[in-house]
Parts: structure tokens; sequence; C-alpha cells
């Protein structure tokens, strides 16, 4: 999860209140003291935590809540609106034709932003290039180039030239077909005039539309620093920030751009290229907090049946649902979850699977449900046709052949014929439903995450 102890931290405080009718003023100045204490220890910024505490305690004080609504959910929608204004609105990214320019310190990141960012335009329908222009860093055409092979986008670079100015220009000609160019720039180990000089003359080359500063979490505080002086050299429209999923500091990152005139783009959530989101302050402080975040997770469940279908041409998931759910279905909802990336944090944007419940499992329960995954991806590479297409013929002999084929435990096998059928019933009670019913049931489930108090209207809780 994106910054997970930040989460823990405040969901552990939020059930502190669980059961209370109404408030006293103690309960709130040590409900505040908490989100103090959480906030510093992820290195948001000293004055930005008293200003938000301080806001919090009096809406906590003086608002009543509504009818019906528990002191916890009452408090939990303060804090979440009152973080959603502290983080500020997310940088606009038009879907056409446009040049981006990144900038950055050596080492926060920008190259595999520049893949990532360029993947997550090519699954919105448009065709991205990739310009490398760093010839400071060894290595750094190489690593580009493979990473856009993996993203599947068009590369720009010359490990020949020394001028990094002529390599945009030579660039942007060479990709002139692209219709998103994203111009990678190089990174020193801090902000020195001669990478200062060096990005101002591209930047006078490329006439960028947009210049995104590519920020690492860990940095914490310093990224205000960083953000100031890459706004008065290029002016930055918006920032990427980084490794997210690797350190407890980036609140700091996460707070000090609201300190400059730029605000958050994307968030680099894992080392693959497709472990990028777009920034949507609403669903980011609704996971953070325990809530779900169903936007993101539609937009990851679509995009990995795409790709599924698209890998697996004779799969057809409507036809899935309307005909026998066989093994081989199963299989590739499997593959699907694969391309939605790590378990947990999918789990996290699941509204009451997330956050509260997450927290309660063990540190190695992820690593056991993949580990789970892969011995039945094993096992059914080891049936036959007809055992995929018709499990029911499955009996004690076909078992022993596929447990030692596959050298996978026969109680896994068991597991398997379980889950599948269990997964089949489900599927034909949903094959019933219409279009309304679904809509209800993804409605009662959005209410069910916002804590069950009716907060309707609000943010992640309603429209």
């Amino acid at each position: 999860m994106v910054l997970d102890d930040l989460g823990s931290s405040l969901r552990g405080t939020m059930d502190k209140l669980r059961g209370k009718s109404r408030l006293s003023e103690e309960d709130v100045e040590e409900v505040v003291r908490e989100i103090q204490r959480s906030l510093l220890s992820a290195d948001v910024d000293t004055s930005l935590v008293m200003e938000l505490s301080n806001s919090i305690e009096t809406r906590a004080l003086e608002e009543e809540p509504p009818g019906g609504t528990t002191a916890r959910d009452h408090v939990l929608k303060i804090v979440y609106e009152e973080m959603v204004d502290l983080i500020g609105e997310s940088t606009e990214i038009p879907l056409e034709n446009q040049t981006i320019l990144l900038a950055g310190l050596q080492g926060s990141g920008k190259t595999t932003s520049a893949a990532k960012m360029a993947w997550w335009f090519s699954k919105k329908g448009l065709r991205p290039a990739v310009i490398q222009t760093d010839t400071f860093r060894p290595g750094a055409y190489d690593q580009a180039k493979q990473m856009c092979e993996r993203a599947e986008v068009d590369f720009y670079g010359d490990p020949d030239a020394d001028d990094p100015v002529r390599i945009a220009r030579d660039g942007l000609e060479a990709t002139a077909d692209a219709e998103v160019h994203i111009v990678d720039t190089a990174g020193r180990h801090a902000l020195e005039d001669d990478l200062i000089a060096e990005i101002e003359e591209i930047d006078g080359v490329v006439d960028p539309d947009r210049s995104l500063l590519v920020l690492d979490a860990a940095i914490g505080q310093g990224a205000k620093d960083q953000a100031k002086q890459f706004e008065s050299s290029i002016g930055i429209d918006g920032v990427m920030i980084t490794k997210l999923d690797g350190t407890a500091k980036g609140g700091g990152a996460l707070t000090a751009v609201n300190e400059t005139d730029s605000s958050i783009a994307f968030l680099g959530t894992g080392e693959t290229v497709q472990d990028i989101e777009r920034f949507e302050p609403n669903g980011f402080i609704s996971r953070l907090l325990g809530m779900g975040d169903l936007k993101q997770l539609s937009e990851r469940v679509e995009r990995a049946m795409e790709e599924t279908q698209e890998a697996e041409e004779d799969w057809d998931p409507e036809e899935m649902m309307e005909g026998e759910f066989t093994l081989e279905d199963m299989r590739n909802q499997m593959r699907a979850m694969d391309r939605m990336g790590p378990l947990d944090q999918v789990l996290d944007m699941i509204p009451g699977l997330g956050g509260g419940m997450m927290d309660q499992l063990p540190d190695d329960a992820m690593d056991v449900t993949q580990d789970r995954m892969r011995k039945f991806e094993v096992l059914m590479d080891s049936m036959t046709d007809e055992e995929l297409e018709r499990p029911s013929v499955i009996g004690a002999e076909r078992k022993a052949r596929i447990c030692r084929g596959s050298g996978v435990d026969p109680d896994r096998l068991e597991e398997l014929l379980e889950q599948h059928g269990m997964m089949k019933r489900t599927l034909e009670q949903f094959s019933g439903m219409g279009d309304g019913d679904m809509q209800r049931m993804m409605k009662k489930l959005e209410q069910q995450g916002g804590g069950g108090g009716g907060m309707g209207g609000m943010g992640p809780f309603g429209d």
C-alpha cells in the first residue's frame, strides 16, 4: 500500500472512536495528537501538520454530525476532507498531442518514469514516444531503450552523441509521427549550475506543453527546495512522485508540492512500467484511510481484462458469464488478476477489504496468497484440454497424474478444484443480474467501505 505506515496509523486512530456516539473535548484532543504523530512520522512539514490538525480539531468540536452518523464516521469525513484539501488538485494532463519535458535529480527515477508515462498514454489510445537526452549517466540510453521495449512504445536516443540539445532536436524529428513526446533529461547529484543550464537549453529547443518534475518520495521535505529551484529555472507544471511503495517518508514529498505553484500528476508505485497511477486526491486519501478507491480499481480491472483477452485470443469474458465456467476461464481470470498488480494494492482499492482488514493480516499473508496462485497455475499446466474444459472428469487416477506431473502437493489440487467450484457457483448467481442489480450492489459496497455510517454526499461516500 502507498504510504502504508501512515495509512495504518491513521486508521488505528479512527478505530479508537468505534462505539462512541458523541465525542468529548478530550476524545478530540487525543485523536488530533495521534494524527499529528502519524503525519510527522511520514515527514509532513510541521507547519502543515499544525494547520491541518487545528482545522480537524475545530470542525470536530463545532460541527454537529448528521443524524444517524457515528462519531467515528463524522471525524473520518472531516479528516478525509481536510487531507484532500491539503494535498490539492491533480495536474491537468489532457489526452491530446503534446510534448512533456521531465526534470529531476539523478536517482529520482526519471528514466523509468518516462517509460511509465508513455505506457500510460498508450493505454489511453495515444501514440507516445520517449526521447532520451541523458549523455551524463552511463547506461542511461540502454536503460531507457529496454524500458520502452517493455512498454511497447517508440524510443529515440543516440548513445554516440554527446550533445543533449541536438539529441532532443533530432529526436523530435525522428518521432514526428508520435502524438505525445516525452523528453527525458539528465540529472545530477545536486542542483548544479550546469544541470540547470542544460535543461534550460533543452527546454528552449523542445518548447514543451508542460514540464514535470520527478521526485523520489524518500526525499521527504527536501522536495520543497527542488520544486522551487526547478520552478524558477524552467517552470514546473506538475510533479511525478516515484517509489511511494518503498518509503514511509512520502508524506513530505506529497505535501511539499503544496508549497509551490505546481501539483501532482502521477504516482510511481512499483518497478514495472505498469506501476503508475494518475494522481487523484479523492481516491488517494480514501485509500489511505481504508475506504477503498473504486475508480482506480475499475480502471485496473478493465485494463487487465483487455490485456488478458488480447493475450488469450479465444477467451471472451462475456461468454464466460453466459456459459460454463471452466478451469481455463479460471486460469485467465488469475492472469488478469496478476496484470492488475500486487494483490495488496488491489485489495486496498476495495471498500471494506483494504485498510483495517489488511492491517490485521500477517506480514507474509500476501506472499502465501501469491504462492498459492502460482501453484494453481502449475497444476493447470499439467492438465489436458479436456480436464481444463470439464473439471468433473478429474478422478483419482487423473489427480495422481496431475500432481506427479506438476510436483505440487495433492492438497493444493483439492484447493484448486474447491476454489473453481465456489467461483462457478458465484458466477451462476451473478449471471441472472441485470445492470440495475449490479449498480445497486456496487453502491452498497461503496457505502460499506465508507464505514457504514450513512455519509452519503461526501467524496467517496456518495455524490
